[in-house]
């Protein structure tokens, strides 16, 4: 099995509970132009950025006028016996001191575990 079976059963599990995730590929891509001059493009959001990334929204309590808001969410996705490179490891710090929601997880549980308990992914 690959990463791509519980990245997907956590895009799709997650939307259930109101979150929209999108996939965040990061990479460099090389292509060489009609006049033979090679050029690279970086595309993602930046190295050691989430696989998934997006937003979970969330009602601010009454004794905060009961407003809406999107909490950016990022969720690393590893298969069992993987853990988070140092880049991603920063960057999940980084979310969830500014907020944010993240976290590594290798399954649905522990997806929904970051969006409702950041603290405890």
């Amino acid at each position: 099995m690959s990463e791509s079976t519980p990245l997907r059963a956590i895009l799709f599990g997650l939307s259930a509970f109101g979150a929209r995730l999108f996939r965040n590929n990061v990479g460099v891509a090389r292509y060489t132009d009609s006049a033979g001059h090679t050029h690279r493009v970086v595309y993602g959001l930046c190295p050691g950025s989430s696989d998934l990334v997006g937003w979970h929204p969330i009602t601010i309590k009454p004794e905060d006028v009961g407003r809406q808001v999107a909490v950016f969410v990022a969720i690393e996705v590893k298969m069992p016996s993987r853990t988070a490179s140092q880049k991603q490891s920063r960057f999940i710090r980084a979310v969830r001191k500014a907020g944010g929601f993240a976290g590594v997880a290798r399954n649905l549980d522990e997806a929904l575990a970051i969006i409702d308990h950041p603290e405890a992914a």
